[in-house]
């Protein structure tokens, strides 16, 4: 499981990317995710683009590719931006696409819009990652996301699933069963979100919960539990064949230890 981790990189502007990268390479780590959030998107996102592939070949990058925060102008504009970041994408061999709508869907222009406009494309011959939310429906009263997915599924062009964070792990294995019965025998790749659970990763997540991210009070409340319940999870992502991306800050010898200390335990 250790060799199929893949690590999420936050940064601020290319000097503290560029230390993260180097700490990356110093600890052998070659599996990456540039996120499309906060700072990172428009300029930064695009100058991280060419930074990372003029100046770090040896990286299996996936980048996520958020239309919200892409959003330039208008629908036409946005979508020949993405266009062109996928067609860049084909000539740069170094990288791959995990395609989200954002935290606030752009009406008329989402992840489902912008899939069906690529199925039409002719000279566009493209795989990408889709984003999923196990816990919609029984925590936030969404019930869309299993349609959301079987339309993205039709289009063809779906090689990956990605997980959010969550921590209800019975939810989690009854969203599995209804994907694996949904793609029937074709292969995808299936990756799931991870957080190191620490002090102040549950102040922070206290103070301002994030957007459709179920934690459970027994989580927050009870850091022990919070350790029980993650290497239940790694063991699940395990058992299931889900490569963990961790989305915890791991850029110390001290953090990646203890990142490597729970993924350890199920090796």
């Amino acid at each position: 499981m250790k060799n199929n981790t893949r690590f999420e990189l936050s940064f601020k502007n290319i000097s503290q990317l560029e230390n993260k990268l180097n700490f990356c390479k110093l600890n052998n780590i070659k599996n990456i995710n540039i996120p499309c959030k906060g700072l990172i998107k428009k300029e930064l996102f695009n100058h991280t683009i060419k930074y990372i592939s003029k100046n770090f070949h040896e990286f299996n990058v996936t980048y996520h590719y958020s239309l919200y925060h892409q959003y330039s102008k208008n629908k036409n504009k946005s979508y020949k931006d993405l266009l062109d970041f996928i067609k860049n994408s084909q000539t740069n061999r170094n990288y791959e696409i995990l395609l989200v709508s954002g935290s606030n869907k752009k009406k008329n222009f989402d992840s489902i819009d912008a899939l069906d406009y690529l199925k039409k494309e002719k000279n566009v011959k493209v795989k990408l990652g889709i984003a999923y939310n196990p816990y919609l429906k029984k925590y936030y009263k969404i019930s869309s996301e299993r349609e959301r997915f079987e339309r993205k599924f039709s289009t063809g062009l779906i090689n990956s699933i990605w997980f959010q964070y969550g921590t209800d792990i019975k939810v989690l294995n009854n969203e599995i069963t209804y994907l694996k019965n949904a793609v029937k025998d074709e292969k995808l790749n299936l990756f799931g979100s991870l957080f190191i659970p620490s002090k102040q990763f549950i102040a922070r997540f206290k103070f301002r919960p994030w957007k459709e991210v179920h934690i459970s009070q027994k989580y927050l409340y009870a850091l022990d539990n919070f350790f029980d319940f993650t290497r239940d999870l790694i063991s699940f992502y395990k058992n299931n064949n889900i490569n963990p991306v961790i989305e915890s800050d791991f850029s110390s010898s001290e953090k990646l230890n203890s990142v490597y200390s729970f993924l350890n335990n199920e090796i």
